[in-house]
């Protein structure tokens, strides 16, 4: 398992704006010089001048002590610092003015990790999990923990939940050296199935590509590809490289209707192919009106109705998972999160919801002009 950390920062460091503008914007937002700091302290960061970010960090909690964000930036610093104790702190403190933050507890969890402490490390991300079932992370930090312990049963379960939630997570075990105690095993051998099954569906049909991208050992991908082809999910087929014969697999008819497949066009990027002609795209496209109109009124009781139209099977369901599977699973996970967390939820993610509908909208629109042009051709 590895400790993440964020990407380089592009944005201006706001610790450059005169220092007048500062005091005559502070008068009118009492919180500006805080959220000052508070991005300072994230651009150095981002540079990885923890030390330095750690002191601006100090200085925005002066303004405001128990500030949930800066807080968890400023343990964050600490913990990549590797100052244990620190960051244990910290957490904690987070934790005492909120006991069900799970971003808190599964981070105090790493720190236990990096002690080699695994039972405590374990009843932390357990914690988590009761705050927010639906956090893959803290599913896949718990798998890492149990196999450190030698628990390998349960660590196999808890890998599946955090896949179910999150299918990166299958990618993401399969180099992590915290895995060693399972490898062997016949559950960890059909997560390697699902690894390759998504490559061979992102459009990666060769054995050597399929190892490439999914880091698999080539005897494990062949196997892979072997119990893949004994299930019927995959079919292989032949084509000519100069004199010899190369196998090329790819999905097999019928999963490739469930699923959709990517295929790969110009540089390398992949295109989504819809697997077959959608139906209702008119029902689906006045539901996604509505329930974009429910997220920017915030009408918690609405959006999640709404959401169930796009989840039953015998609504809209079936047409998502045909055409739209990745966000048919996002919109699931989404409809538990709000009613386990509520407004607060729809609140934090509405921007993020209202682009993923307007996505499948466009696409919709797009695929109904086709439909149209391509039965005006057929009548003429």
């Amino acid at each position: 398992m590895k400790k993440p950390f964020g990407r380089k920062s592009k944005e201006i460091d706001g610790s450059k704006v005169k220092k007048e503008k500062v005091e005559e914007t502070s008068l009118v937002d009492s919180d500006y010089n805080r959220k000052k700091l508070f991005k300072k302290g994230i651009n150095l960061m981002a540079d990885e001048k923890l030390e330095d970010a750690i002191v601006v960090f100090e200085q925005a909690l002066r303004i405001e002590p128990n500030n949930i964000e800066t807080l968890m930036k400023l343990g964050y610093a600490r913990f990549h610092l590797e100052d244990y104790g620190e960051a244990l702190k910290i957490y904690d403190k987070i934790l005492d003015v909120d006991v069900t933050n799970p971003e808190a507890w599964n981070l105090k969890g790493l720190v236990h990790y990096e002690q080699k402490n695994f039972s405590k490390a374990l009843d932390s991300v357990d914690k988590a999990i009761e705050t927010d079932p639906t956090y893959a992370m803290a599913w896949y930090n718990k798998a890492c923990f149990l196999s450190l312990l030698n628990q390998v049963p349960e660590s196999l379960e808890a890998l599946k939940r955090s896949i179910e939630i999150d299918v990166k997570n299958a990618r993401r075990s399969i180099r992590d050296k915290d895995f060693s105690n399972v490898r062997i095993e016949e559950g960890f051998k059909r997560i390697q199935e699902v690894v390759v099954l998504e490559s061979v569906r992102q459009g990666y049909h060769t054995l050597g590509s399929i190892v490439w991208t999914t880091f698999l050992d080539k005897v494990d991908a062949e196997t892979a590809l072997r119990k893949l082809l004994e299930k019927g999910l995959i079919v292989k087929n032949e084509k000519r490289d100069g004199l010899s014969k190369i196998p090329i697999y790819d999905l097999a008819p019928n999963v490739a209707e469930k699923l959709g497949k990517e295929k790969k066009g110009l540089f390398g990027i992949t295109r989504k192919t819809l697997p077959k002609p959608v139906k209702n795209l008119k029902e689906l496209s006045q539901a996604i009106q509505s329930v974009r109109e429910s997220i920017e009124e915030e009408d918690l009781e609405k959006t999640i109705e709404i959401f169930d139209t796009f989840i039953d099977p015998a609504k809209s369901g079936e047409q998502m998972i045909e055409n739209f599977f990745d966000e048919h699973r996002e919109i699931r996970l989404w409809k538990i999160r709000l009613k386990d967390r509520g407004e607060e939820y729809l609140i934090e993610n509405k921007e993020k919801m209202l682009v993923l509908f307007g996505n499948i909208e466009a696409t919709i629109t797009k695929k109904l002009r086709n439909e149209i042009s391509y039965s005006a051709d057929k009548s003429q």
